[in-house]
């Protein structure tokens, strides 16, 4: 039986909603209360011409390189229905839920960082160094738009680049009203923030008065850069995790300590 460290908790999850549910679940199985509030949506890439690209061309290329689970989802569904995965293009990510991701598609053998989990990490493991990556061709599977540092990066180390968009996201359209009547009250003990750009849907969705109420709320999220986006959104009290769902339920637990072994 897991251990009750988040009894009588209430955690706002913030992840798109295909992606929230493993983290709910960690979170109600330690005793505490999920609310799923996703600020950002998923959906097809509007225009599938550079995807359409990519099947026919994907031969060409050196390394795949996904950027989330996201990509990973609608780049294979669209790829591996029209043709078989080439041998010769190696797999690459950042992630650790990225990593499983590809190996549950199939791919035993995936390039991802070890540790650090963003552009940085990636652009430090020897398969993308100077040396190694010069003359080579890399796709990177992503959304619309997104940060440029890796593909800007691999081409001023002589790598041939080419995005390919799969997907877009956009912002959701939902009721902050319950969430911040219980911030209110003082029924809301934490709220999990998994990217900048979600932080920014999340302002725009509660508003100037939501923020208001929810500046003195927990907030737990994966990376510096995050935290820095919420502190200079208004948000008090930001704790930096580790990154995944293990490090945000280790931040979470480390901040409300509860009577071990219950239940």
């Amino acid at each position: 039986m897991t251990e009750q460290t988040l009894a009588g908790r209430c955690i706002v999850v913030t992840r798109p909603e295909a992606q929230s549910d493993s983290l709910c679940r960690e979170i109600v199985a330690r005793g505490g209360e999920a609310i799923k509030f996703p600020v950002l949506g998923i959906a097809p890439a509007s225009n599938r011409s550079e995807l359409l690209w990519a099947i026919e061309h994907l031969d060409r290329f050196d390394i795949a390189f996904f950027v989330s689970p996201n990509a990973i989802q609608h780049a294979l569904d669209a790829i591996l229905e029209q043709r078989r995965w080439p041998d010769s293009v190696a797999v690459a990510c950042v992630g650790g839920g990225s990593a499983q991701a590809l190996h549950a598609r199939g791919f035993p053998e995936v390039i991802a960082p070890f540790s650090g989990f963003d552009s940085e990490a990636v652009l430090r493991l020897p398969v993308f160094s100077a040396d190694a990556i010069a003359g080579r061709k890399v796709v990177i599977f992503r959304g619309d738009g997104g940060r440029d540092l890796l593909g800007e990066s691999l081409r001023a180390r002589g790598a041939e680049v080419a995005y390919v968009t799969c997907y877009r996201r956009f912002q959701p359209v939902l009721d902050p009203a319950p969430m911040l009547a219980r911030a209110r009250d003082g029924r809301l003990d934490a709220i999990t923030l998994t990217s900048s750009e979600g932080v920014g849907n999340f302002v725009r969705m509660v508003g100037d008065k939501g923020v208001q109420a929810l500046a003195k709320v927990p907030l737990f999220v994966p990376h510096a850069r995050i935290a820095a986006c919420a502190r200079d959104q208004g948000f008090l009290d930001v704790t930096e995790t580790a990154p995944g769902n293990l490090g945000l339920l280790t931040g979470l637990e480390a901040r409300f300590p509860s009577v071990r072994g219950v239940g």
